[in-house]
């Protein structure tokens, strides 16, 4: 049990809902909080769902991380879908395991309530990679084309040591409670090698810390898995022969750059680019570079 947090001071209520951006839809497991972007190929389209784009965020940094592929993908014609997961941003923080089946079905049950049919693009970033990859390997008539930004799972990821107590009934509980939401924004904010972007990066993330239940969510996720190997997941997909494009920062320091070679092994058919001078969000610190290549990809057969 948490004790009292000086910095979860707000419940994600109704009111909260009202006044946040975006939308919200309630799914079996809670509200999710979402922004569904219309191109115009999706205006003039034929419905069959392969202009839509869902882009899947990380362990801790809700779907803000999007914000320059969301805009780039729908001006460029795309209905781009971004949501935060449970625990996250403005979506609820169910008293569940956040495990890997818990994501996947959400991801299921949003596209469902929105009638994104598909088949879909997916794109995955950090910790959203295993689960793009679960939910194309369990639904494989409901993805189109996959990209994974520095995904996880290709080997477990090394912990900051704010989180290397999760593991520790009560005592991480009790620990993590003190920790502040200054120290958590710092702690994200090593994702970005470009220390120019880390003031306005921090702002946006602390938003979601004032929201009770958001470290407990952290917790389980740590605690169920998800921040340890997929391999076997990346191992299935490469085996359905599907085509993949992989994003890596030469200079991530959360998923290093090694990784990649392990799941180019796993899925023989990924397509790497590798972006220099760049940490763990490449679509977020380098867009000029990565949307180009992101927008071939996706406009090819």
């Amino acid at each position: 049990m948490f004790l009292p947090d000086r910095d979860e001071i707000y419940e994600l209520t109704e009111e909260t809902r009202r006044h946040a951006a975006g939308s919200f839809v309630r799914l079996p497991n809670g509200f999710t909080h979402y922004e569904l972007g219309n191109g115009y190929i999706s205006r003039l389209g034929d419905g069959s769902g392969t202009s839509d784009v869902v882009l899947i965020h990380g362990f801790s940094i809700p779907y803000f991380i999007y914000d320059p592929t969301f805009q780039f993908l729908t001006e460029s014609g795309y209905r781009v879908l971004r949501y935060d997961l449970f625990g996250r941003g403005f979506s609820d923080r169910p008293r569940a395991a956040y495990n890997i089946a818990l994501f996947v079905q959400q991801l299921a049950d949003l596209l469902d309530a929105l009638r994104l049919a598909g088949p879909v693009n997916l794109i995955g970033l950090s910790m959203g990679g295993p689960i793009a990859a679960a939910f194309a390997v369990r639904y494989p008539e409901r993805v189109n084309k996959l990209t994974l930004i520095d995904p996880a799972g290709a080997r477990p990821i090394t912990l900051s040591p704010v989180f290397r107590m999760a593991k520790i009934p009560l005592v991480a509980e009790a620990i993590l409670s003190l920790v502040s939401s200054e120290r958590l924004a710092l702690n994200a904010a090593r994702d970005l090698f470009d220390p120019a972007l880390v003031d306005h990066f921090k702002s946006s993330f602390r938003i979601q810390l004032q929201y009770k239940g958001f470290k407990r969510a952290i917790l389980s996720t740590i605690r169920n898995g998800m921040l340890g190997s997929f391999v076997e997941v990346y191992e299935a997909l490469g085996k359905m022969d599907r085509r993949v494009l992989l994003f890596w920062g030469r200079q991530d320091a959360t998923v290093p750059f090694e990784h990649s070679e392990i799941l180019r092994r796993a899925m023989p058919r990924a397509q790497l680019h590798v972006v220099e001078n760049c940490g763990h969000i490449p679509h977020y610190e380098k867009p000029d570079e990565v949307n180009p290549i992101l927008l071939e990809y996706l406009r090819n057969p």
